[in-house]
């Protein structure tokens, strides 16, 4: 149980709040679903439950913290500042979870990185092999995340390296350049698009898509693009990693975005056509995200002079 109680102010005491866990856990389902009937589906427990605890919780904070319309559930400016200090708080009961678990198993470190979808599937895997390699009592924390999310935890000290997309918002923080993120079209052979050189984003709303989960970094950029056009992405199919993708491509079952280098590997093996998207952002520089280096664990900053030089070695012409 969280009780955060003020203290008392001139005018006479201020209000009590009392709150748990599970409280925590389920807004931030419904921040992240913005859908109060999802939320209580993943935090296993009925609509009615689910609606009951977050009037509790109104009343017990004394301000309304969603707002319940046609089209889905909203979050207030209350809400909103809720769920910034309970993510923190899950992320930071998760965190010592894990070290305390480390510490009776005999591990030495745990080192805890947030990327984004590319850098999870592509780039990290074996810079993390190499480090590895030689520290045989040292565990990963690897967590996929939006950028906006990455920075906020390497700000606040939840994780001790991100890779990011966008180089924005890091005022305070340490920034590298890391590697390059392309975005393509995979088609089926004989599409309408499989003849084009390079197409716009736009033009492939037009047609069905295959697309990673809801949960993937990779969906929530996508979705955004979309909504800035005003359009609609209609998935028929979503699966859980790029080979996946590419084998509903194959199919015919819709058309997918997805990192130039997985896309190139499976078009060897399946029959499918790679087109380029002409938009500005399907060229996405990524970078290593940090607090300050000459804070962190000796480990910590050889795993990130292992990034800087595997963004290196991506750049020298033997690559």
């Amino acid at each position: 149980m969280v009780d955060s109680t003020p203290p008392r102010q001139q005018g006479g005491p201020r209000r009590s709040v009392h709150f748990d866990l599970a409280d925590l856990r389920l807004m931030v389902r419904i921040a992240d679903t913005n859908s109060l009937t999802r939320a209580a589906e993943q935090v296993y427990t009925s609509l009615p439950a689910a609606s009951n605890r977050v009037k509790q919780l109104e009343q017990s904070v004394g301000t309304r913290l969603i707002n319940r319309t046609s089209k889905g559930v909203t979050l207030t400016s209350a809400g909103q500042t809720m769920i910034k200090h309970s993510r923190l708080i899950l992320e930071q009961i998760e965190q010592l979870r894990g070290e305390m678990l480390d510490i009776s198993e005999g591990v030495d470190g745990r080192l805890r990185i947030m990327a984004s979808t590319t850098a999870i599937s592509e780039f990290l895997p074996s810079v993390i092999e190499r480090f590895l390699a030689g520290r045989p009592r040292t565990s990963i924390d690897l967590r996929e995340r939006l950028s906006s999310d990455i920075v906020r935890a390497v700000a606040e000290g939840v994780v001790d390296v991100g890779v990011i997309l966008e180089n924005v918002g890091t005022s305070g923080l340490e920034i590298y350049p890391y590697r390059t993120d392309h975005m393509v079209l995979a088609v089926p052979s004989g599409h309408p698009l499989a003849s084009r050189r390079a197409v716009s984003f736009e033009e492939t709303l037009d047609f069905d898509h295959v697309g990673l989960s809801q949960t993937s970094t990779l969906h929530a950029f996508l979705q955004q693009q979309a909504e800035m056009l005003r359009r609609h992405i209609s998935l028929r199919a979503q699966v859980g990693n790029f080979e996946a993708l590419c084998r509903m491509v194959q199919a015919r079952i819709g058309v997918g975005v997805l990192t130039h280098l997985p896309a190139v590997r499976h078009a060897k093996s399946m029959n499918i056509c790679i087109v380029d998207l002409e938009d500005e952002w399907s060229i996405r520089p990524q970078y290593i995200c940090i607090r300050n280096s000459e804070e962190l664990p000796p480990f910590v900053r050889d795993f990130v002079e292992m990034l800087r030089a595997d963004a290196r070695d991506s750049q020298s012409p033997a690559s």
